[in-house]
């Protein structure tokens, strides 16, 4: 029996709804869908860091408290809703209390990164932030993939 062949326009709608619809236990599929929350939770971070920072005039490492705190709160939303749809844990409150350890070791070391590169490397606070960004990234995905939603 001959296999239908297959079209683009079938190959890459699948390709869309494997990418931003469909439930997916795939560690790809979680990743990528996680470096999309990522990037949506860097925009609010980034973005408030700046705003924080140049318009409101608060110390840098004060705003990226602040920022990365937002970023938390955006990521794990994003994460609960569309990212990651199995669970380890049966209670929500104490998943969130790890996803927000898990942060928060994250927050520490995105205040050591960005300090080190900004005082200690002389790199603008801006490029600093984007350094420790993707360290804390991978800190993140694959602590919250092993510990919450294997």
């Amino acid at each position: 029996m001959e296999r239908p062949a297959r079209t683009p326009g079938l190959f890459i709608r699948n390709m869309i709804d494997d990418l931003f619809i469909s439930k997916s236990g795939s560690t790809w599929i979680q990743f990528l869908r996680y470096t999309l929350a990522g990037g949506i939770a860097f925009i609010a971070d980034f973005g408030s860091l700046y705003v924080l920072t140049e318009f409101l005039h608060v110390h840098y490492l004060v705003s990226a408290a602040m920022a990365y705190l937002l970023g938390v709160v955006t990521k794990y939303a994003v994460c609960i809703v569309w990212v990651f749809h199995k669970r380890s844990m049966e209670s929500p409150w104490l998943e969130f209390v790890i996803f927000g350890a898990i942060g928060v070791a994250g927050f520490g070391l995105n205040l050591m990164l960005m300090w080190f590169f900004t005082e200690k490397a002389q790199v603008h606070y801006l490029a600093s932030k984007v350094i420790s960004a993707v360290a804390v990234f991978c800190w993140n995905f694959f602590t919250r993939k092993m510990t919450l939603f294997n």
